[in-house]
């Protein structure tokens, strides 16, 4: 009988109980699999279960690594490793929704090139995950397939648009996972609900029959409990691109001290807004991290206010371009959830003028905020995650300082640069507030810079203490 603790195990403490023949890839994916049919109907962090296929892939798993014994061949970290992938990943021969009433009955034929990648490696696929519709979106709150819900309180949102990603993680229903991230898709659910997100830098993991939002900002990326585990998934998944440098993650990322630190706090923009809950975690977080002998300065970004504008000029022009190609806007509009609609509608709004003065300001953000990053020498830059911690579930807006502020656009702010500029950047846990609600912390590095991002994200959670905090399963099960 495997025991509860084991759904919470990392990807190399399972890789050993395999090797040791203490657990096994069926034995383990069956588990995850009853975990999943007990817990889900109240989170509603999947959408498709596919169990039989996964017994599958569990099975040949297991041969292989009796195999392995024989022979003395190591095998890839991931190899017998229960993973999800967010719904808008092509799977072949299961559902890929995309979240959407549309693509209700849609089943690809071919896997995503990323989805091909793990199971080469080694991975079993367990199922696709909730999001927000069409990825369109920061909350998960899908008026199709009903909401996801935060495993730290079901009454609240898990993020967005890979809700169902993070919240499967945050209560033990997977060991990582796959999603995407436009404008914070990944690190917004990461940080509420207390995981790793890893956002890539744009095209160093292929997008290749992944639904898009907007075709030059999406990126696909690993969302896991450490950041350890979040290495092993994207060494995984970076090994089926043509655009690997020589910044690789290691497979010890985490295992040991790293060197002195030079980060930077933006001046401007990223503390301006913040929750003070939010705000103390972060001051926090600061002086753990010069504790431990980072050095840390106030860094000024040029054009950080215009992000906002010129994010949505493109997303929105790039994702209606999208729906008109594919025949289902406007023909198909009443099908479509009302706020995803209403911002197709305006993308198809924008003008091309409007569209081309945002692509150009992009090109000047990215060499102001890369020129920033190495005239100052800095590792990587440090600010909150998310500006707020999760909203009730319909929450649309937050009160902060006497003024009120849409929910959505308080989610994005602190992540959107990133996208625009195109560069790396993780979440990582940095605590809880007074209710019990995750705050996550973010660090964003220079253009392929995920290794060195990865080994700060590790020494973080090194030398952060951890309350060893999760969700009960009385609490997850309500």
């Amino acid at each position: 009988m495997v025991d509860e603790k084991v759904a919470y195990a990392s990807i190399a403490e399972i890789g050993r109980l395999y090797r040791q023949g203490k657990l096994s890839p069926v034995e383990l994916t069956r588990f995850i699999l009853a975990r999943i049919e007990r817990l889900n109907p109240k989170l509603n962090a999947y959408l498709e279960i596919s169990g039989d296929m996964a017994l599958q892939q569990a099975k040949f798993a297991e041969r292989v690594l009796s195999s392995r014994k024989k022979s003395g061949r190591d095998l890839a970290a991931l190899h017998g490793i229960p993973i999800s992938l967010k719904d808008n990943i092509y799977t072949k021969g299961i559902p890929t929704t995309g979240g959407s009433a549309i693509l209700r009955d849609f089943v690809p034929t071919q896997d995503a090139p990323v989805v091909t990648t793990l199971k080469n490696a080694g991975a079993v696929i367990v199922g696709k995950t909730n999001l927000h519709e069409f990825a369109y979106g920061t909350t998960s709150n899908n008026p199709h397939y009903g909401p996801v819900k935060n495993p730290w309180d079901l009454s609240r949102i898990a993020g967005g648009s890979s809700g169902g990603s993070a919240a499967a993680l945050a209560a033990g229903l997977c060991f990582g996972s796959v999603g995407t991230d436009t404008g914070g898709s990944i690190r917004i659910p990461a940080s509420l609900c207390g995981v790793v997100g890893l956002k890539p830098g744009l095209g160093r993991v292929s997008t290749d029959r992944v639904i898009p939002l907007s075709t030059t900002l999406d990126v696909v990326g690993p969302l896991a409990r450490s950041v350890a585990d979040a290495a092993l998934i994207f060494d995984a998944i970076l090994g089926g691109t043509k655009s690997i440098s020589k910044h690789r993650p290691l497979r010890g990322v985490g295992s040991r001290k790293n060197r002195k630190w030079r980060l930077g706090i933006p001046k401007e923009f990223f503390l301006d807004v913040l929750d003070p809950e939010v705000r103390k975690a972060f001051d926090q977080a600061v002086q753990l991290l010069k504790k431990a002998g980072a050095q840390i300065m106030p860094v000024s970004i040029p054009l950080l206010a215009e992000t906002e504008d010129a994010g949505n000029q493109i997303a929105w022009a790039e994702a209606t371009l999208y729906h008109q190609d594919m025949g289902w806007y406007p023909q198909r509009a009443g099908e479509y959830g009302e706020d995803v609609r209403t911002r197709i509608e305006m993308g198809a709004k924008v003008t091309a003028v409007s569209y081309l003065r945002a692509l150009e300001l992009r090109e000047k953000f990215i060499t102001a905020f890369e020129q920033t990053i190495e005239s100052n020498d800095l590792n990587a830059l440090v600010a909150p995650t998310t500006a707020i911690a999760a909203t009730r579930i319909g929450e649309e807006s937050v009160s902060l300082g006497g003024k009120e502020y849409l929910t959505r656009a308080l989610l994005l702010r602190l992540n959107r640069p990133a996208n625009l500029a195109g560069l790396p950047a993780i979440s990582v846990p940095n605590g809880r507030t007074s209710g019990g609600l995750p705050i996550g912390l973010q660090f964003i590095a220079g253009a392929t810079g995920e290794a060195m991002l990865l080994e700060l994200a590790a020494e973080f959670e090194r030398i952060r203490p951890s309350d060893n905090a999760r969700p009960t399963l009385e609490e997850v099960a309500g």
